[in-house]
């Protein structure tokens, strides 16, 4: 990627038309374990108050029964974004019954995978296709792995845009794959740089030694912090590593990001393809689902990628299939750790950074993906999550080597055009502000996340556990007390019953044998959701 030039950007500029980057659409989804106030993962289930998790649109649960995943429509405004995101929290918190919200990434108060409940969405079809995938996810990975929580950044490109920028490079292409050409151009170039989202915004480089309960192996690769935690000195975001969600199982994954083609061909591959470590734990053992099936990936989701590009499924639809069929409608960023000093998890100013980095990695050239480019890619984030801290830390770039501060510094120079566009309108500049925090933070690395949380651990001699406990009962105190407005809170009940009322109609439908509804799912020839 050419971190100093964007012929994109100065065509824009120079027929005057740069304002339609502009207004892109912003949704976020967001992570976090329900914790009991003495720092133990729940074992209750989600609360039926905050309605179905198979069919609310906002409020679900990702891998385990107390992992609840709070998901905002996409605005333009981030701010109506977040402010939505401060909405559903504190609705949430009136359904908790005693409850809080743990406030970091890495699990803490785990007894094992047997102590994290695996998430129920019911007897419908769709229902156990949901919790089988998880019972997978279990035998494959562990269910440990799967607590970890984060932050998902969801943006789309302003839609006036396209046919501008179609237009300017007198594509051969339909507008529609010219589209989606780009956004996987924009994929590709977050996967050369996304290392600096580790950097600036990981916010997990210790953790608790309960994590290690079913793993502990994994244990002599880290030093110890206290009696309770263990570390890298230099970490910034061991979420993303290979003891998270970097997982050494994938690790031979190739997933070809050069077109949306080649990129749904191979995911298509991966989840027809048997593996052998996988036929050993058998697909239906004693009459139970054990597993989807067999193969590298059950389904794409289980595909752990930092970017992913998006199209909403319809009903019964496949992911790749909803791609192939209508293209890519949006990109999911997937590497934020939850910014613990934020009650909601997130910021305003990361926020409008990560818009203009995604609008960057749009308009930059973006050369296809080699294979060895992927391998580089993986090693830098990597290294990034595992020390990126570490003074003089180099990573490879175009076959050569090059430190870790000054690439940072000609990725942040190259936002800045970007940033000032899209302050045009606004006197308080606040992507420049964001920018200039970041630059900030490249010159001090005392200043990131996980640095100044180390500091406060070693300052107030706190494991892990303590540190992150006494963060989530003042993040919880914010919430406690405070109702979202009337519109809001009388909206959301009606969407949990009427969740639940989805919810019960699916059940009481008429049902294919479980069986065939997978054969029909993973050929595609079902219609609905039976």
């Amino acid at each position: 990627m050419n971190n100093t030039h964007s012929a994109r950007l100065d065509q824009l500029i120079a027929n005057n038309q740069q304002h339609l980057i502009s207004g892109g659409l912003k949704g976020i989804e967001k992570e976090s374990l329900r914790i009991s106030k003495d720092g133990l993962i729940s074992q209750k289930p989600h609360p039926k108050a905050l309605g179905s998790a198979l069919t609310h649109p906002y409020i679900t649960t990702d891998y385990s029964e107390a992992l609840i995943e709070l998901i905002t429509p996409p605005f333009a405004d981030i701010k109506e974004t977040l402010g939505h995101l401060q909405s559903i929290h504190q609705f949430v918190y009136q359904h908790l019954d005693n409850e809080i919200l743990l406030c970091t990434s890495m699990p803490c108060g785990i007894k094992g995978d047997e102590s994290i409940p695996i998430a129920e969405y019911g007897t419908s079809n769709v229902g156990r296709m949901k919790h089988v995938y998880r019972h997978g996810l279990w035998h494959r990975y562990g269910r440990t792995m799967q607590a970890i929580a984060g932050i998902h950044f969801n943006f789309s490109v302003p839609e006036a845009l396209w046919p501008v920028l179609h237009s300017q490079e007198n594509s051969g292409m339909s507008l529609e794959d010219f589209k989606s050409d780009a956004y996987f151009g924009l994929v590709r170039n977050f996967q050369r740089l996304g290392w600096i989202i580790l950097y600036l915004f990981g916010a997990s480089p210790a953790i608790c030694k309960s994590f290690f309960n079913s793993r502990p192996q994994l244990m002599a690769q880290f030093e110890e912090f206290d009696q309770g935690t263990l570390y890298h000195p230099y970490a910034t975001s061991l979420r993303m590593s290979d003891i998270g969600y970097k997982s050494k199982n994938q690790a031979d994954l190739r997933i070809n990001y050069n077109s949306l083609s080649e990129y749904v061909d191979s995911l298509g591959h991966a989840i027809a393809t048997p593996f052998p470590d996988y036929e050993k734990i058998g697909v239906v053992v004693d009459g139970e689902y054990r597993q989807l099936n067999s193969n590298v990936l059950q389904i794409e989701n289980e595909f752990y990628s930092i970017i992913r590009p998006k199209q909403i499924a319809q009903s019964c639809e496949k992911p790749t299939v909803a791609l192939k069929r209508r293209g890519v409608r949006y990109v999911e960023m997937r590497s934020l750790d939850l910014d613990l000093y934020n009650p909601i998890g997130i910021d305003e100013g990361k926020a409008r950074f990560i818009e203009a980095l995604l609008l960057t990695c749009l308009l930059q050239d973006s050369p296809p993906m080699t294979e060895a480019d992927f391998q580089t890619n993986n090693r830098n984030q990597l290294q990034v999550a595992n020390r990126g801290r570490k003074p003089g830390l180099e990573l490879e770039r175009n076959g050569n080597k090059i430190s870790l501060q000054d690439w940072a510094v000609e990725i942040l120079e190259s936002m800045r055009e970007v940033c000032d566009i899209l302050d045009k309108d606004d006197e308080h500049k606040p992507y420049r502000k964001a920018l200039q925090a970041q630059q900030n933070i490249v010159q001090n690395p005392d200043l990131t996340a996980s640095a100044r949380m180390l500091a406060i651990m070693r300052e107030t001699g706190q494991p892990f556990s303590r540190f992150a406990l006494g963060k989530s009962l003042e993040h919880a105190a914010c919430f406690n007390g405070h109702k979202p407005d009337a519109a809001f809170d009388r909206q959301f009940n009606e969407l949990a019953e009427q969740s639940l009322s989805k919810q019960a109609e699916m059940e009481t439908k008429t049902q294919l044998p479980f069986d065939e509804f997978l054969r029909q799912y993973f050929t595609q020839q079902c219609t609905d959701e039976h």
